[in-house]
């Protein structure tokens, strides 16, 4: 069975924008096996570290613009200018990794949680609430099955 590693991000007072990290909550309490969790505020170019080991990776963030509930893809590596700010992509991350360690990164896949109201201090919104629901089945059923490819 394969090491699958989740990394839900978002911040969790910005409404919807919490969406990844309350995913991550919730698959936490479920207690996969070969299945590691974790969720931050941003993708760091420190988190490069996080992937080493893990067969699979799947990341996860609330997107205003994607369709409802959510939108599941391939991340490939390559370079952009997030590399050098303080939030990087999935595929710039990707991309430090092969550059990091001379070899292809962990296959992997972004789940786009659509999200709604990003203020501040605001609490998740119900429609943003569904989605989670949704999100959160689909992530089960793959962490069960242990494979992420759709």
């Amino acid at each position: 069975m394969s090491k699958l590693l989740l990394f839900g991000y978002g911040n969790p007072s910005r409404g919807d924008d919490a969406l990844g990290v309350n995913l991550i909550d919730r698959i936490t309490l479920l207690r996969f096996n070969r299945v590691e969790c974790q969720s931050d505020m941003q993708l760091q170019i420190e988190h490069v570290t996080d992937l080493i080991n893990c067969d699979q990776v799947l990341f996860i963030d609330a997107d205003l613009s994607c369709a409802e509930p959510y939108v599941y893809s391939k991340v490939v590596a390559a370079k952009d200018g997030s590399y050098t700010t303080h939030a990087m992509t999935p595929s710039a991350l990707l991309h430090v990794y092969q550059e990091v360690y001379g070899c292809a990164a962990p296959p992997s896949f972004l789940l786009r949680i659509r999200g709604y109201h990003f203020g501040l201090d605001t609490a998740l919104s119900i429609k943003a609430t569904v989605n989670l629901e949704v999100a959160v089945a689909l992530t089960s059923r793959l962490c069960k099955i242990g494979n992420l490819e759709i």
